[in-house]
């Protein structure tokens, strides 16, 4: 009992510090990509998107730049977070120069895969008109949810979305992967210690214990990956760890960029313009 008190005086202490240095270290003391020695990814999936402008809100504070994969999930403004409601919301984050991905409009989880020369998948969306149901999708049809995320990304935004994808829960195989390069969009999952712990419930994994971790784990190239919103989470991660996570990482000398500017995909964004 004693060492888990001196624990949480240690984190408290830890968590002060990091706040302060929010202040301490100009919001633009990031160097320009050229010199980014330590870069790490952040991500941010979609969700009920209720802490969507809090997150607006520190990256612009921190100057952080961001990859967004949007799918049109719920939301707690009885929509879904690709409607109109949201769509200024989107917008802006374009007009600050983070990018953007798809997540399949339906946030579509791959099931498996169905035996035969041409490609089919079983799959069960998530999201919209046909959430919780199981189909069986041809790779074209696949590639059409994947597209038709991307393409509303881009009618909302103005701004042409990476050919990338995330797929709902990392869940895909060779063949799925394969389908969707050959539509023109190459998948993105996270590093290990990039899992920053938001879905994960707070009773078992506080907020103290997922920073801890991801700042004593978290290694330069890591894609780092945290949502807009869980349902199921009680004490949401983002107002606790989000900027204390952004300032920790800078003051170890990590800096930020998005994925255009990731080693492994620099090539493919600029074969599929």
């Amino acid at each position: 009992m004693r060492s888990a008190s001196k624990l949480r005086r240690r984190t408290a202490t830890g968590l002060a510090a990091l706040l302060a240095l929010a202040v301490a270290i100009p919001a633009g003391a990031q160097s320009a990509a050229a010199s980014c020695e330590k870069p790490v990814y952040l991500t941010f999936d979609t969700g009920h998107m209720g802490i969507a402008p809090l997150v607006a809100e520190v990256l612009k504070r921190q100057q952080v730049h961001v990859t967004f994969f949007a799918a049109a999930e719920r939301t707690q403004t009885e929509g879904d977070s690709l409607d109109n409601h949201w769509a200024a919301w989107w917008k802006a984050r374009a007009a600050e120069g983070h990018e953007f991905g798809s997540h399949t409009y339906d946030h579509v989880y791959w099931r498996g895969d169905l035996k035969g020369v041409t490609p089919s998948f079983r799959v069960k969306p998530s999201a919209g008109a046909l959430a919780g149901r199981e189909f069986t999708w041809s790779a074209a049809e696949y590639c059409a949810n994947i597209r038709k995320a991307s393409e509303r990304l881009e009618l909302i935004t103005g701004k042409k979305p990476l050919p990338l994808y995330r797929a709902p829960g990392g869940k895909t195989s060779p063949k799925l992967l394969a389908a969707a390069r050959d539509c023109g969009y190459a998948h993105v999952g996270w590093a290990p210690a990039g899992f920053l712990g938001d879905e994960l419930p707070s009773e078992k994994f506080s907020n103290e214990k997922l920073l801890t971790q991801a700042l004593d784990t978290i290694r330069p190239g890591d894609i780092l990956l945290a949502h807009l919103g869980i349902w199921s989470r009680k004490d949401p991660w983002a107002p606790a760890n989000l900027e204390p996570l952004i300032v920790g990482l800078k003051a170890k000398g990590f800096c930020f960029q998005t994925l255009r500017q990731h080693p492994d995909y620099r090539a493919w964004i600029a074969s599929h313009p």
